[in-house]
Parts: C-alpha cells; structure tokens; sequence
C-alpha cells in the first residue's frame, strides 16, 4: 500500500515535463535495448516535429501566442528565438550561452530580412477568455545543433 501512495503522490507533486525527465533518465539508466528503443523513437519525433515547424514557422508563431501565459499575454510584433540542441533536447536552454553558435544564426537571419514580405509574417490568432481575434508580425529564428 506504501509503494501506491507513494507513487500517487509522486505523479502528483511533480509535472509532466518532471515526469518525462525522469522517465527517460530512468530509461537511459537501464541501458537496455527495449529502452533505447523508445528513446530513439522519442528522438525520431522530436526531430520530425522540428522539421515541421521550420517548415512552417507561422503554424509555430500561432502556436506560442496562443499558448502565451495569461499574466504576459501580448499580441505585439515578435521574433521568436527556439533553441534545439538535438543531441539533448532537454538541454536546449543552454545554448542561450553560447555566442558561437547564436550569432552567425541571427546574423544571417537580419542579413536576408529585406527579402521577406511582410504579408508572409503576418499571424492571426485567438486567446483563451479574449473574443477578439489578434493579428501581429512574427517570425522565428531556429539554432540548432
């Protein structure tokens, strides 16, 4: 009976993203085929769903406004900046730090900004609990290793 609460209570206090972390780091652990079985499809679609996004960065923009929390909600202009480290996606954030990789990215991203037409930036999106319907400029920066 210990072991059940126990188990309840860690799904419990702990998040989704906690949750998975621990998971795959369990799996990683028991180094064991089945596991990096699971892990290697995990990452496979990870990597696809990255494709997807960079093929379609506006699908991805609306998708952050109207997933924005509710206490910084905004529908300003933005240029989003995702960060993928995709031999360790949990440790994506910490490519923040690194210069080397981030600036040729964004260098080249204002270098070719001329030739984008406004009317491609342009992102229509709806917000929880707001019965308008909000329009800004957005695009996305992707650096990935």
């Amino acid at each position: 009976m210990s072991s059940i609460l126990t188990q309840v209570f860690f799904v419990w206090v702990l998040g989704a993203t906690l949750i998975y972390h621990e998971i795959t780091e369990r799996m990683n652990d028991r180094n064991d085929g089945f596991c990096h079985s699971v892990l290697a499809t995990l990452k496979n679609e990870k990597l696809q769903i990255l494709k997807d996004a960079q093929s379609n960065p506006r699908m991805l923009a609306t998708w952050l406004y109207e997933n924005q929390g509710e206490m910084r909600f905004g529908s300003e202009n933005r240029l989003f900046l995702v960060l993928v480290d995709s031999d360790g996606f949990n440790s994506s954030w910490k490519l923040k730090r690194n210069l080397d990789l981030l600036e040729p990215t964004i260098t080249k991203y204002l270098d070719n900004f001329k030739s984008k037409k406004m009317e491609d930036l342009k992102v229509t999106f709806g917000y929880k609990g707001k019965p308008q319907v909000f329009t800004a400029l957005a695009d996305v920066i992707f650096v990935v290793r």
